[in-house]
């Protein structure tokens, strides 16, 4: 796995978690139920569990959906979604608060300082020591519960994202004009995007090609700083003590080699204000033939010309050697999490109740309720995958944001799926792929109070040299002075906040 990786699996071992802590009586709920908690256990009958979630939809799941009363009935519950309109699910979160009616899972977008101040205050659950328990939770990704955990400790399970994401999308039709192979290290591709620029790779008899597409997004240039060695916002030192990116060495060598690009014309030379809305069309117009993003982008280019019925091809490649061998860089593998408040699970025994339902959700069976609904209702099935039943008299609220329950913590166990294509499968075994690659950010769990207040302000100077770096407005002198003035902006305090988290979790850890 690397070095890297290893500094991963130590920072994992402090593992903090972190959410929400809110509820609000808004949305639907069964008509009838009242909201169980540790003292209505009920050992008789179907476990009745309320969960707060968030809807896309103005018709939020029909509470007798078939779909649901077949998960009900796998996971023996009784279950109560409070469902909360996405857009005002933040402002809800805040205002139920002080609640003492909580649901007994809640969804939680982000952490929070109110949810990091419910947490240290003992509002929810620590899950970390008990996930081992449970066949599905035990195989949960502890990079994945490092970055959501708070102060060294799990209190939330996550709504799993590929951690791999991220990857390199290339025009094959431009490399297989050019007689090229996809790039392999770091050299390969600096000679691909020189080839891109030269070589006429669409044929068109004209010098009006280039390498690769860079907008203000600057995804692409942290991408190729860790493939070249530099740690992924936080690195830590021999004294081990974090240390910011953008001040380690081969941060500035990723720096010097952007400059590289854009002055010999490699890269767009409006990057520094071109929309990001605008990336593919470049890519598509035959004007450039690199972007690096995440992968799945290179599906949707892929489908895109395939219905365009162009001989544009896409080619997608999951990360280079660089340096230090094959990295990559991770997302941070969530999409929010579900924490459990104490106040509505009164004790163990109804934890492991809650628990065990969340565990249930991960089987295969479950995952396929879930996902796809009732076999013969909503799908049917066709050699191994599944058809979807276009019926318009079956309600969409049958299953109306039902996978916003999933969590995917056991990526073993599959739903059903439709019928995939070469180009989706390639994708989803690169990003799996990458994953023995990633590089982990060992400071993704702490909150700085400077950072929280200057973080835009913060962030700016750094970007700003950055682009003033490349376009050549500043030399390496100028850029160091601009790094001083962060130090002197907040950059310092930020830094030293950061430490005293991760002091405090290691010190948790060793607890």
């Amino acid at each position: 796995m690397g070095k890297n990786k290893r500094i991963l699996k130590n920072a994992v071992a402090i593992l903090c978690a972190a959410t929400l802590m809110f509820s609000a009586l808004i949305g639907c709920k069964k008509e009838g139920n009242s909201q169980s908690n540790g003292s209505e256990s009920n050992d008789k009958g179907p476990f009745k569990i309320t969960i707060m979630l968030p809807t896309f939809t103005a018709d939020t799941m029909n509470p007798e959906s078939p779909a649901l009363k077949a998960l009900e009935e796998y996971t023996n519950t009784d279950i109560e979604f409070i469902w909360v309109p996405n857009a005002s699910y933040n402002d809800k979160m805040n205002v139920t608060m002080a609640s003492s009616d909580l649901p007994m899972m809640m969804y939680v977008p982000n952490k929070s300082s109110s949810i990091i101040n419910a947490v240290k205050a003992g509002g929810f659950w620590e899950i970390g020591p008990y996930l081992k328990n449970y066949k599905n939770l035990s195989k949960a990704n502890e990079i994945i519960l490092y970055n959501t955990s708070i102060e060294g400790k799990v209190y939330g399970i996550y709504r799993g994202r590929p951690l791999g994401r991220n990857g390199i999308i290339i025009r094959k039709d431009w490399l297989e004009a050019l007689n090229m192979e996809a790039p392999k290290t770091m050299d390969d591709f600096y000679n691909m995007l020189v080839a891109f620029r030269d070589k006429d790779p669409d044929k068109n008899g004209q010098n009006d090609t280039y390498g690769m597409i860079v907008t203000k997004f600057s995804g692409p240039f942290f991408n190729m700083s860790v493939w070249n060695g530099a740690p992924n916002k936080w690195g830590i030192d021999e004294n081990g003590k974090l240390y910011p990116e953008h001040m380690a060495p081969e941060y500035m060598e990723t720096l010097k080699l952007f400059k590289k690009m854009y002055d010999e014309k490699l890269i767009n030379q409006d990057f520094a204000v071109m929309d990001s809305a605008k990336w593919e069309e470049p890519f598509i117009n035959n004007k450039a033939g690199v972007i690096i993003d995440v992968l799945d982008r290179g599906r949707r280019l892929s489908e895109k010309f395939e219905d365009m019925g162009t001989n544009q091809t896409v080619e997608v490649v999951g990360t280079i050697e660089g340096p230090k061998g094959r990295r990559s860089l991770p997302t941070s593998g969530y999409a929010g999490f579900f924490m459990f408040p104490k106040s509505s699970i009164k004790d163990e025994a109804t934890l492991d109740k809650v628990l065990t339902f969340v565990d249930k959700t991960n089987d295969e069976e479950a995952l396929n309720i879930i996902t796809n609904g009732v076999e013969g209702r909503h799908y049917r099935k066709l050699d191994g995958y599944i058809e979807k039943i276009d019926d318009p008299n079956i309600p969409d609220n049958e299953l109306a944001d039902f996978q916003q329950l999933l969590t995917g913590v056991n990526e073993d166990n599959k739903a059903l799926g439709v019928k995939t294509t070469p180009m989706r499968q390639k994708v989803d075994d690169l990003m799996k792929e990458n994953e023995d690659y990633v590089v982990a950010n060992p400071a993704e769990p702490f909150i700085s109070e400077t950072y929280s207040k200057r973080g835009p302000q913060l962030d700016a100077i750094i970007e700003d040299a950055m682009v003033k770096y490349i376009v050549g407005q500043i030399d390496e002198a100028g850029y160091q002075a601009e790094l001083d003035l962060w130090l002197r902006s907040g950059g310092q305090q930020y830094i030293d906040e950061i430490n005293a988290e991760y002091a405090k979790a290691q010190a948790n850890r060793s607890n």
